[in-house]
């Protein structure tokens, strides 16, 4: 029997869920898109946009999900037969080297495994040794398959300790708008995000960042696309050029009013420091659960696990009844496993606590999990939602 016929809730690290001030903000008809309140509109959007990713740069909209990003920001700043650095911690790194190779760059990849942090002293070590073929290096902030969190200012310090000239180009899809990231004083030259995840906008619209040391390589760097090209996009003569034709409009409006909660009601650094708070409850449950030896985080290190994303494993136990339990008989949509390092999907769910969520639908998953968890008589440690409890309330 299902008890599911209420709304069900999504804990998916993205699509996240999204507010309904921002469905209402796109349920509208449609506007003048040639001039008038769109063209404002989309200026705001731009400066905001800004603000969450804490730079001066240049923010530039796609009609796009992340992976057309990825591609955006190679095309923007490389071509065929030039060298990139690729650092991975989950299938997403790989995702993106993938993207590099299949456009006929050369891509010399690090894998750092699943559950930890990038070694930034290997990074430098192997940039001291080149000789200049490596044109950036490309990180990923969040991976949200493994949900390892890499330090990205310690990145950049590598980088310049080296003197090395090439770029960093960071991937912060599945946390821009939910863990802190500070684009210029990180010293981040591109960066590429999404509007699904801490954005809380419906998947369609995906975003570059640069800033002007990647701006003056971008105008030295050939262009096979016109639709990818940043520089049209940028500084647009007509708007319609700076979508490359038709704005995505009620993408648009749906992101100013998600933004508008963000900044200027919340405030970001606010922001950051819920999505800290609810992680920390994610992870106490985790814990309890993980004592009694069949799930666990797959991050055992506080300081490399994701605020946005939880990712957990296990070794002995096939876990797609329960992904099935908490669907079908409660509602809770949980995140499938994306396989890697070894695990395979069914030995893996997700929680993502990411953009719009109170403690109210947090609790309400967790104890959901608990009581799946029970049910298909998986063991598991006890106390673990006090211990969310215990976490939010202090």
């Amino acid at each position: 029997m299902s008890l599911s016929h209420g709304r069900d809730l999504f804990m998916t690290p993205g699509p996240s869920i999204i507010p309904d001030r921002v469905l209402n903000a796109m349920h509208r008809a449609a506007p003048n898109i040639y001039e008038g309140d769109l063209i404002e509109t989309t200026d705001g959007i731009l400066d905001n946009l800004r603000k969450v990713a804490r730079t001066d740069g240049d923010p530039t909209i796609y009609i796009s999900n992340g992976h057309g990003v990825w591609e955006a920001a190679l095309h923007n700043v490389l071509q065929a037969g030039d060298k990139v650095l690729c650092l991975v911690t989950g299938t997403f790194g790989n995702g993106w080297a993938d993207v590099a190779t299949k456009m006929g760059i050369e891509v010399e990849l690090i894998d750092f495994g699943t559950s930890s942090c990038f070694d930034v002293a290997k990074v430098a070590e192997v940039l001291r040794a080149d000789t200049g073929e490596i044109k950036a290096v490309l990180a990923t902030h969040t991976d949200t398959s493994s949900s390892v969190s890499n330090d990205i200012a310690a990145l950049r310090k590598a980088i310049d300790e080296t003197r090395h000239h090439a770029l960093l180009m960071v991937d912060c899809i599945a946390s821009l708008g939910c863990e802190p990231f500070e684009m210029d004083a990180w010293g981040v030259d591109v960066m590429v995000a999404a509007c699904q995840k801490g954005l809380m906008v419906p998947p369609g619209v995906a975003f570059t960042f640069h800033n002007a040391k990647a701006a003056a390589v971008s105008e030295n760097t050939p262009k096979s696309s016109p639709y990818w090209d940043w520089i049209p996009r940028t500084n647009p003569a007509r708007f319609y050029m700076r979508f490359s034709g038709t704005p995505p409009t009620h993408h648009l409006f749906g992101l100013n009013e998600a933004l508008t909660m963000l900044v200027d009601e919340e405030g970001i650094e606010n922001v950051w420091a819920r999505h800290a708070k609810q992680a920390q409850a994610v992870w106490a449950a985790v814990d309890a659960w993980a004592e009694a030896g069949a799930i666990r985080g797959n991050v055992s290190n506080i300081a490399d696990r994701s605020i946005a994303v939880t990712t957990v494993v296990s070794d002995t136990v096939n876990l797609t009844p329960l992904h099935q339990w908490c669907q079908d008989t409660a509602g809770l949509v949980l995140g499938v496993g994306i396989g890697f390092g070894g695990y395979e999907p069914h030995q893996i769910f997700r929680i993502g606590h990411m953009g719009h969520m109170n403690p109210v639908m947090l609790l309400g998953a967790l104890s959901t999990i608990e009581a799946g968890l029970s049910a298909l008589q998986i063991p598991h440690g006890e106390g673990a939602i006090a211990a969310a409890g215990h976490v939010l309330s202090n």
